[in-house]
């Protein structure tokens, strides 16, 4: 079946390109009796308007890009998830747009957004900070973080407090005198591991206490298990935070190999919840993060931007639950 065009509303109504074009973008240069001509052609043709090419006389496209990177899309399924309802409802697409270390940078990401003629642009990607933002907002896009907090004139940001998590977790040890407690170094997720200490550490000052450790992982170690499998050979801690699940299996893993239980003798926490955490053994203790509510509020704060509408606040904060599984003992 033929695809019908725009030239063919044009010739069924008798009217120029130009002014079908005003017709289908609502503007209001064009004679009533024009009008109802021009939408009876679309109506009898069945015509679909192209919404790229609606957005270029608009200077809209509809369109939102998101950025996440590739290494974590076992978290953003929800988060991508609550984003496309919400846009489903007021009428946007989404293009995605996904960055991997070493292969494809943030720079040329942010090139083809740019190319590509968005509305706006939503990040989850906690290695984008306010400098790199620069270019995006030279271009005046309204843009949301997930994860980030972080706003200005341009910019909202909609997040889970990591860094009260880790403390409110090291608050719980600590009380019961635990007091060694160590948080594992992902070197994929520098700003949220950053969060983790930041906490631990304000807990531990706040009672005066010693016994945090931030454990890094050698450079010349490729995986965390490698560097752990001798690492409990000399360490013992009461409990590890890990921010990704499989950093907590292979904390888990190479302490059983020095004969460390978990968590009779090594409490272990990871601060992101997987579907992954209640399929091993022992079942992983998380901290679970609303991430379709996260992708949704984050759409719902552009749509509010892309219309000029008033954000109460641009920085907005959800809350998080402790899912005590096997691997820890203490409930929060």
């Amino acid at each position: 079946m033929k695809r019908v065009t725009i030239y063919d509303v044009a010739n069924e109504a008798n009217v120029s390109l130009a002014t079908v074009s005003r017709v289908i973008n609502g503007l209001e240069i064009v004679r009533e009796d024009t009008r109802v001509k021009v939408q009876e052609a679309i109506e009898k043709l069945g015509y679909k308007p192209n919404a790229v090419a609606q957005g270029l006389a608009l200077q809209k496209t509809t369109t939102i890009a998101l950025v996440v990177p590739e290494a974590s899309f076992n978290v953003t399924g929800q988060i991508i998830n609550g984003l496309l309802d919400v846009a489903k409802i007021y009428k946007y697409s989404i293009v995605l747009h996904t960055t991997t270390e070493g292969i494809l940078e943030i720079n040329e990401t942010i090139e083809n957004i740019i190319k590509s003629r968005v509305d706006g642009v939503i990040i989850y990607n906690d290695k984008l900070l306010y400098d790199e933002l620069s270019e995006l907002k030279r271009y005046q896009y309204p843009i949301v973080l997930i994860g980030n907090k972080m706003s200005d004139e341009s910019i909202a940001s909609v997040f889970v407090d990591i860094e009260k998590a880790s403390y409110d977790v090291t608050k719980a040890y600590l009380d019961v005198e635990k007091n060694k407690v160590a948080i594992i170094e992902d070197r994929k997720n520098p700003f949220a591991i950053s969060q983790m200490v930041k906490g631990a550490q304000r807990a531990f000052d706040e009672a005066n206490k010693e016994g945090f450790t931030f454990v890094q992982i050698p450079s010349n170690y490729r995986s965390s298990y490698e560097f752990l499998k001798g690492y409990f050979k000399d360490h013992k801690h009461d409990l590890i935070l890990t921010h990704r699940d499989s950093q907590a299996l292979a904390t888990i893993n190479a302490a059983s190999e020095n004969n460390i239980t978990v968590p009779q003798e090594c409490e272990v926490i990871c601060m992101i919840d997987t579907k992954y955490n209640a399929m091993v053994r022992p079942q992983l203790s998380s901290i679970v993060i609303p991430s379709y509510d996260l992708g949704a509020v984050a759409m719902r704060i552009m749509t509010k931007l892309l219309h000029n509408e008033v954000l109460s606040e641009k920085e907005i904060e959800l809350s998080y639950v402790f899912n005590r599984r096997q691997s820890s003992l203490i409930n929060l």
